[in-house]
């Protein structure tokens, strides 16, 4: 595997003459049958590119989505074929040194056009929606909660899928009338015992995870795990060994440089809009760690 100490920043992918779609994080090349889904060092906040990568970030995240697609390997299909290591696809051996390690090459699927969010833990929106009417997302919770506790169970609160601005949580019948109800029951059931599964791994290694959000296309009638899995960019990773209800934990992913945000939000210097804010180095640095931390843990 390429070393992560020795690998370039790489903050936008080109293949000359090959369709692309650009997302936040992730440039996404159509070959026909296949896709490169290629993750960038890019990072996003509040909807928001910054413009401070975060080196190797990429690759970390493509290790995180390759062990977990290997690790439910046998529950479910997924749409990964490989990783692109050192050998590129007929064609596109020159643009190697920007893919290597960052790229998985995969089955294209028809995306179903629903975020399939799976909650273990009261927190973020889920807990200012509590404060405030005692529900998330229209799931009624048991009064008393503090912020950040684990729930009695799981609960699955859907979102719609945007290519700009944000997602919008919609109730489950709401997702129902969009995408089918057969196709949300099943998906919800199998979204459910994933995250059980996986949470119960983590936990093993010292990570609680809060939360998390999977993604799911369709090919030939059945349904395949799609887009990064279960990543510190898709998923809420807390230490086990300093979690503490009542209070914000501590976490392995972004949300370390979403609460730096909000302090310059709170001080009125950056509304949300953009162009982001550059990132201190100290920003920059502790977060590539706090990720290259959770790939350590869940790999070992």
């Amino acid at each position: 595997m390429t070393s992560l100490n020795t690998t370039p920043v790489v903050t936008e992918t080109h293949i000359a003459d090959v369709p692309v779609r650009r997302g936040k994080v992730r440039d996404i090349y159509d070959l026909g049958d296949e896709i490169l889904l290629v993750a960038t060092d890019r990072i996003s906040a509040y909807d928001v590119v910054l413009p401070t990568p975060i080196p190797q970030k990429g690759m970390m995240l493509t290790s995180v989505s390759n062990f977990w697609f290997d690790f439910f390997q046998g529950d479910v299909l997924h749409h990964l074929i490989e990783v692109l290591q050192d050998t590129a696809p007929a064609g596109m051996e020159s643009y190697l040194p920007q893919l290597q390690g960052r790229t998985m090459r995969c089955i294209k699927t028809e995306v179903v056009p629903i975020e399939f969010v799976v909650r273990g833990y009261i927190t973020g929106s889920g807990w200012k929606d509590y404060l405030n009417t005692g529900e998330v997302c229209g799931i009624a919770l048991p009064p008393g909660l503090q912020q950040c506790q684990q729930l009695p169970e799981p609960i699955f609160t859907p979102a719609t899928k945007e290519d700009v601005g944000h997602d919008e949580n919609v109730s489950f019948e709401r997702a129902c009338e969009l995408v089918g109800k057969s196709c949300m029951q099943e998906l919800r059931d199998r979204s459910m015992a994933l995250y059980n599964k996986a949470a119960d791994y983590a936990r093993q290694r010292g990570i609680i995870i809060a939360d998390t959000k999977f993604e799911w296309g369709k090919l030939n009638g059945e349904y395949y795990l799609i887009d990064e899995v279960l990543t510190p960019d898709s998923s809420r990773f807390w230490p086990a060994d300093d979690y503490e209800p009542g209070r914000d934990q501590d976490s392995f992913d972004k949300q370390y440089v979403r609460n730096y945000l909000t302090t310059l939000v709170e001080a009125g210097t950056w509304d949300k809009t953009p162009p982001g804010p550059q990132l201190p180095d100290e920003i920059v640095t502790n977060t590539s760690a706090k990720y290259a931390d959770v790939v350590a843990r869940l790999m070992r």
